[in-house]
């Protein structure tokens, strides 16, 4: 008599396996396009609480329009400034620079004026802060 499994048997496990993957597959997907969310946003509270320091330190009220993007984050990131140690970047972002750059951030997101939420540029403004 012969071991093994029949090509019915072995049809039904794929078939299971086919129909476990369709079910987890989306979850996955889900989860991760969740937790990217999640990571901008928390990098969306960083920028603003560096908006906040900085104005309180330089005495800046709201409406105070950094010059331009350059000068807003040479304010903001790196040693000299102290806000945020490292130029932040939203993980659904397809930008081609390099992440911790002035240019990713720069990409990624708009800081606006002071007493004005920064902006998530790189998803469409699927991310903002609450």
């Amino acid at each position: 008599m012969k071991k093994g499994f029949t090509l019915v048997e072995i049809m039904i496990v794929v078939a299971i396996i086919g129909l476990l993957a369709a079910i987890a597959i989306p979850s996955f997907m889900k989860a991760r396009t969740t937790s990217q969310k999640n990571a901008c946003i928390n990098n969306l509270r960083q920028i603003e609480s560096a908006k906040d320091q900085y104005s309180i330190e330089a005495g800046r009220t709201n409406g105070y329009q950094f010059a331009d993007a350059g000068t807003a984050w040479s304010n903001l990131v790196g040693a000299a400034a102290g806000y945020i140690k490292a130029h932040p970047a939203c993980p659904a972002s397809d930008s081609t620079d390099a992440k911790g750059t002035a240019a990713r951030s720069t990409h990624d997101y708009t800081v606006n004026v002071i007493g004005s939420n920064p902006v998530c540029a790189a998803v469409g403004g699927e991310h903002v802060l609450p």
